[in-house]
């Protein structure tokens, strides 16, 4: 298991969701409560990271988006992490570590190592909503 010290600054945590769109705000209902707890777990609170979206939008019926849809919304979330320089991203989810990493991998593999997008640190794992599943 690898580790990583809480104290780096910047995170940047990538993972789409159905309510958050709804309510225009990052990780809300049980999957934004269980985020909180695993935030507190590691002593860090949602001041502490910067919560991006692979997409700014969800698609419809919260299906996972096709490939265009990623394309067309995958330059600001680029631009994102081009203008905070994160110290370590977090990617929360299949669809966000596919972009950032390899798509052929699967996300239960990937989780087990410390990846690099471009020169920053990143952390896969499972969305907290996979989580409450």
């Amino acid at each position: 298991m690898h580790t990583w010290p809480v104290s780096a600054p910047n995170r940047f945590w990538c993972g789409p969701g159905q309510q958050e769109d709804r309510q225009g705000e990052p990780f809300v209902g049980r999957a934004g409560l269980l985020l909180n707890e695993m935030l507190l777990s590691i002593g860090l609170s949602r001041d502490d990271i910067f919560i991006a979206n692979i997409l700014k939008c969800r698609p419809p019926n919260n299906r996972d988006p096709n490939p265009e849809e990623v394309v067309s919304c995958t330059p600001f979330l680029l631009q994102q992490i081009d203008l905070i320089q994160p110290k370590l991203i977090i990617s929360l989810g299949r669809i966000s570590a596919h972009f950032l990493l390899n798509p052929k991998t699967a996300l239960g593999k990937l989780r087990a190592d410390i990846h690099h997008y471009h020169t920053t640190p990143l952390i896969a794992t499972y969305h907290p909503a996979y989580l409450l599943r």
